[in-house]
């Protein structure tokens, strides 16, 4: 299909030419919550998330009095383990592994307290950036993405926006239309025939860009003013940087307790785990939210991403883990900017959640698999220990899933007031680091969802990791249906 950019005038629709029930129907599309009605909702939410606290506070030192209370009975649990056929062999494997992880932190630490963001350069050294917004069924979020990447930073000159709707059945597309009136030929926008995925969509703004750097933002994220000109700055700094991760934050964290609970969660993983990454120069993934690619890089590795397949079938999720290693295997350096925010969507109900999980989960297994092909070959000219101590620690998740997850449920059938206790102990020590983590960043209050969400993926997500190893080869979003 030719493309062209839709022009202002053919989007204009008067008022008058609508029926009664479009009028009705476009007033309610633009309409919002009423003030008494956010103030209600943001009541119960509160509510809601107090009580929510509370019981998390109350699991955790109730299972360390337990863990108290019992400890001749773990003692003794510890005991039969050692003597039992089994159990030494997984004691000595457990412990292993433990002082790996254990080490693995302690190095992930040093790197982040070594860890600073490039500042931003000039105007005038700024590369043409293009920067591509695929959208599927994301309905008048796509308009609040586009405007406020319109409203970037950026010398307009050197800033090109392409929004591409891949065919969906909402009113996707007409809210493209409308931030096209408002920017005019500031941004371009295209509709592919039918929905073929991300990837596609994607794929086609890379053959339109022009920029020498691009960039690419989900259509449910907005990027702050400056995040495009600190996103885009280490090319300039780095000739070796290939690509570059945004930072991202939850936008509707105040509208449900599951993304308060995940935006603590990707604080620590973005602002944590990829400023050690970046350290070492191996970003492992780059986010669709927000990231940056040289333009060179995604050429070189165009053909083979575009048509990518796993067990036979096209691939058709992890696009950006995807790019990010393809990108790693030329040797070039991934980077990550803490100083690039980026504030998307995340579901707000289990369901949602649950699936966009086993998204990532299936990306991860394929994508370690394909990094395996590469980590260990002479893949870049410097030092090559850091990815490839990011992918041993990636792979040890992997392969100890099942292992562990026997392991829990044999605990749990032998001694299940043990299990349940010690597990709430374990959580209420170890994340401890992300609470202080986040506290000190960011807020001191928000900072506990970091333990109601520990025993929430703890207990109702563990299966999430097992479940995308037996799936990798599955297709599908999942995540991305009208409701």
């Amino acid at each position: 299909m030719k493309s062209e950019t839709i022009i202002s005038e053919s989007l204009y629709i008067s008022d008058k030419n609508l029926s009664t029930k479009e009028q009705i129907l476009k007033k309610s599309i633009f309409s919002s919550s009423t003030k008494s009605q956010q103030k209600s909702a943001e009541k119960t939410s509160s509510t809601l998330g107090f009580i929510v606290l509370s019981g998390t506070f109350l699991l955790m030192l109730g299972g360390a009095f337990v863990v108290y209370y019992l400890q001749s009975d773990f003692d003794q649990f510890q005991l039969d383990r050692i003597n039992s056929s089994w159990g030494f062999p997984f004691l000595i494997l457990a412990a292993a592994l433990f002082f790996f992880q254990t080490g693995s932190f302690l190095y992930n630490l040093y790197l982040y307290f070594n860890y600073k963001p490039i500042e931003s350069v000039s105007d005038d050294l700024l590369p043409t950036c293009t920067v591509i917004v695929p959208a599927y069924n994301e309905g008048k979020l796509v308009w609040e993405t586009l405007l406020s990447l319109a409203d970037s930073d950026f010398p307009e000159q050197k800033l090109q926006i392409l929004a591409i709707d891949d065919g969906s059945k909402d009113d996707t597309w007409y809210w493209m239309q409308q931030a096209k009136i408002k920017l005019g030929d500031r941004l371009s926008i295209y509709q592919q025939p039918e929905n073929k995925g991300k990837r596609h969509a994607l794929h086609r703004g890379f053959e339109l860009g022009t920029g020498e750097i691009f960039v690419t933002v989900d259509s449910d994220s907005i990027v702050k003013k400056d995040t495009l000109r600190n996103l885009v700055s280490p090319f300039v700094v780095d000739e070796k940087c290939g690509a570059v991760a945004g930072n991202v934050h939850v936008l509707n964290n105040k509208k449900a307790l599951l993304p308060k609970m995940l935006n603590v969660s990707f604080v620590m993983s973005f602002e944590f785990m990829r400023s050690a990454e970046s350290m070492l120069g191996s970003v492992l993934c780059t986010p669709g939210a927000a990231a940056a690619y040289r333009r060179d890089a995604v050429f070189e590795c165009l053909p083979e991403w575009i048509n990518q397949t796993f067990m036979g079938q096209p691939s058709d999720i992890g696009e950006d883990r995807a790019m990010t290693n393809m990108i790693l295997k030329q040797g070039l350096h991934v980077l990550f900017q803490r100083n690039a925010y980026v504030l998307t969507n995340v579901p707000e109900e289990y369901k949602g959640l649950y699936k966009m999980f086993i998204r990532w989960g299936r990306s991860n297994v394929r994508e370690n698999i394909m990094m395996a092909q590469y980590v260990f070959k002479d893949f870049r000219n410097e030092s090559k220990f850091g990815a490839r101590l990011l992918f041993v620690n990636q792979s040890l998740k992997i392969i100890m899933a099942y292992p562990f997850l026997l392991f829990m449920l044999f605990f749990i059938a032998v001694h299940p007031v043990l299990f349940f206790s010690s597990t709430l102990l374990s959580i209420l020590i170890v994340s401890t680091f992300s609470v202080l983590f986040y506290a000190k960043r960011y807020s001191f209050a928000d900072a506990f969802w970091a333990y109601s969400y520990s025993i929430f993926y703890t207990f109702s997500l563990f299966w999430i990791t097992p479940y995308a190893i037996a799936t990798a080869n599955k297709k599908g979003w999942l995540t991305r249906g009208l409701s």
